[in-house]
């Protein structure tokens, strides 16, 4: 059974509660009203098929990239964005990093009793229009519905495919001394967004999330030929974390300079109201690449020309030789100190 696309801006239909009921959770004809009237009304594709178990796909010879992720966040929708584009992008952009074009998409919602029906669908068209915009389609799902909690809880799970359509190999192992290390934008702004919305802090102007979808940007430093070693999105640990796996993975010492690193002034005005360190704050439209340094120029005019990476992008460091430590800070009178790996729990929980 196909699903017609032409739903995508039509309101619930009548036939539907107003929340999420234990009824949804049974398997029989209001979960399956929940599917055709609400799920396959945005989510359609020619792939996407309801009286099928799997999706039956096309992907061409040579190497694949394969990614799963789970999101929740509190509350669903922020500034910016929502769960349900939060969960397309984090997944896009995990296979963006591995240097894939990501094609599909899968999406397993757990829904909590008692979620309210129009948030839920505001969610589902914001997935589709999130993965019509990074170029992929959600081909297959799942859907439970769980006791009530809080009343308001839905989580998403998202597996991506992407192809890989070059032969590099990019991570740890192939970055080298003397190489330079890049951000493609201004740090910190979408966990900002989240936890001001979380505890109703009133920026002004308002904190907007950086969430976004990077595999365009990235299909263009590759097709430019720029010798990318590895890369990294700044989600869970902002900054300090992917610069502190990778140089821990790759037995080097990354030397960033603390003036380069791009800031707005509102999320460092918060992070100071907060007590946050802005480079541990998270990100999703944000990642950290090592190039070779002859291509680092080329690189950032090619992240200047895309929309999600228009906002100061920048070369913040260099690799070194391996050191005592993997990431040294070097601050604006010239001081050096460790950047650590962020430790406990993560405010504000992002995914």
């Amino acid at each position: 059974m196909g699903y017609s696309q032409d739903g995508l801006s039509c309101p619930i239909p009548h036939a539907l509660p107003a929340r999420i009921t234990m009824q949804h959770g049974g398997g029989g004809r209001a979960m399956q009203r929940l599917i055709r009237d609400l799920f396959a009304r945005h989510l359609d594709n020619g792939a996407l098929q309801a009286s099928r178990d799997a999706a039956c796909l096309v992907l061409a010879a040579g190497r694949i990239a394969f990614s799963t992720d789970s999101f929740v966040v509190r509350p669903v929708e922020f500034p910016g964005g929502d769960v349900g584009s939060l969960a397309v992008h984090g997944t896009v952009n995990d296979l963006a990093m591995a240097g894939a074009t990501p094609k599909y998409l899968s999406a397993g919602f757990i829904l909590e009793e008692g979620l309210p029906l129009e948030v839920l669908d505001r969610v589902v068209r914001s997935m589709r229009e999130a993965a019509d915009r990074a170029g992929v389609s959600v081909v297959t799902g799942d859907t439970k519905v769980i006791e009530r909690v809080h009343g308001d809880g839905l989580i998403i799970n998202t597996s991506g495919i992407g192809s890989i359509d070059h032969r590099l190999e990019l991570g740890p192992g192939a970055v080298r001394a003397g190489d330079a290390i890049l951000v493609n934008g201004d740090l910190g702004r979408h966990g900002i967004a989240v936890m001001a919305a979380r505890e109703r802090l009133e920026f002004e102007p308002p904190v907007v999330s950086d969430s976004a979808p990077l595999a365009a940007v990235v299909a263009d430093l590759l097709s430019a030929g720029i010798r990318i070693r590895g890369m990294r999105d700044c989600t869970r640990g902002g900054l300090a974390a992917a610069l502190n796996e990778i140089a821990g993975d790759a037995g080097l010492t990354f030397e960033v300079d603390e003036r380069a690193i791009p800031v707005s002034e509102q999320v460092r005005g918060a992070c100071e109201i907060l007590g946050l360190n802005p480079f541990h704050v998270a990100c999703e439209g944000r990642f950290l690449a090592v190039v070779a340094e002859d291509d680092a120029d080329r690189a950032l005019r090619i992240l200047e020309s895309h929309a999600v990476s228009a906002t100061h992008p920048a070369a913040i460091g260099r690799v070194l030789p391996r050191g005592t430590v993997p990431v040294q800070l070097r601050s604006a009178i010239g001081v050096t100190r460790v950047l650590e790996q962020p430790s406990g729990e993560q405010l504000p929980r992002i995914c």
